[in-house]
């Protein structure tokens, strides 16, 4: 029961937050306008951007496949699949949450321990964050100066003002905060045998056990080339997927390939924010971006955030009901099988 209460108070914090966040992005903006241009938006492009996040997400289930060949298990594609997008489907009551959901779906339907699954899991977002810093690295070659004063203006000086940093003090925070890590640290490591007496801790490191053998995972894969392919198809995809959305506005048509890298990285900012799919903090990020970056007006720079974001949120609310009832639902033959098993046990 302390568990659901638990959950439910998480839901409407972050949920509060992302409200919170949506009005501070929306704030400025004339309705009126947002309204027409949502009405004249071209919705081809819209349904494009689509396709090419289900491509993504299909690109992405059977590179989570190739990761989990290595442990012993060769889970089929669908169920990869609708486990995946059932844990998307989960990211949108609570963030992060999806990860673990994930995994125990798919763990349950192909009998593979789910400590196991999250060591993949957490080699899949290293990848993705190593492809990220790359993307990131030929953006601040390409287009540094614009980014720092953009993050400067938008992010960092907003945030340095409402939590009342004195100037020339943020290296003091920065301080206490690797300082208390390090302290962490280091009573885990003195003390971890004590530690592991407790249930809660004893559980957290057997999670850890099965992390790092999914992280060895990523040595042993029959299919390298296969597994690289699938990261750069991916996120091809996933620029294609900002991209083409702003061929369906009018004044935001003349934005080039690169400027769609642009608003992906600093799309990843957003959906590191605690909030149910990015809510609010992803409006906010990519409306004033496109106004600081390209002078787009910032109803046009809205109504580019809600087509983007709103129809990736409607694809994972359809996709997910449809995956979580294909994997959750009962196996006949299998359910049979244990019945049986079950009979011949009693006799």
């Amino acid at each position: 029961m302390k568990k659901e209460v638990k959950q439910v108070l998480q839901f409407i914090i972050f949920l509060a937050l992302g409200l919170l966040l949506l009005w501070v992005a929306f704030r400025n903006v004339r309705f009126r306008e947002l309204a027409e241009g949502l009405k004249s938006a071209n919705y081809l492009f819209v349904l494009l951007s689509v396709a090419f996040s289900i491509f993504a997400y299909l690109s992405r289930a059977r590179r989570w496949n190739l990761l989990i060949h290595p442990l012993g298990y060769k889970p089929s594609f669908m169920n990869t699949f609708n486990a995946l997008m059932t844990g998307y489907f989960a990211n949108l009551a609570l963030p992060r949450i999806g990860e673990i959901t994930r995994c125990v779906a798919l763990g349950k339907k192909e009998d593979i321990p789910a400590d196991k699954l999250i060591g993949t899991v957490v080699v899949e977002r290293a990848v993705d964050m190593m492809a990220l810093l790359i993307i990131m690295t030929v953006m601040i070659f390409t287009s540094g100066d614009r980014i720092r004063q953009f993050l400067k203006e938008t992010i960092f000086i907003p945030v340095k003002e409402q939590i009342l940093i004195p100037a020339g003090q943020t290296w003091l925070i920065w301080s206490l905060v690797l300082l208390i890590l390090a302290v962490l640290l280091w009573l885990v490591v003195r003390y971890r045998k004590r530690l592991g007496k407790i249930p809660l801790v004893s559980e957290i490191f057997k999670l850890s056990k099965g992390i790092i053998t999914g992280l060895k995972s990523i040595t042993r894969l029959e299919k390298k080339w296969e597994f690289l392919f699938h990261t750069v198809f991916m996120w091809i995809c996933y620029i294609f997927m900002t991209w083409v959305v702003v061929f369906a506005i009018d004044n935001t048509s003349h934005l080039g390939f690169r400027d769609a890298i642009f608003l992906l990285v600093i799309g990843g900012f957003a959906m590191v924010v605690p909030v149910p799919a990015g809510m609010g903090a992803f409006h906010y990020i990519i409306s004033r971006g496109l106004a600081f970056v390209q002078g787009v007006n910032l109803e046009d720079g809205a109504l580019y955030a809600i087509l983007t974001h709103e129809s990736q949120v409607i694809m994972v609310i359809i996709v997910g009901i449809v995956s979580s009832y294909m994997i959750f639902r009962k196996d006949k033959g299998k359910e049979a099988a244990e019945k049986s098993a079950d009979s011949a046990s009693a006799k």
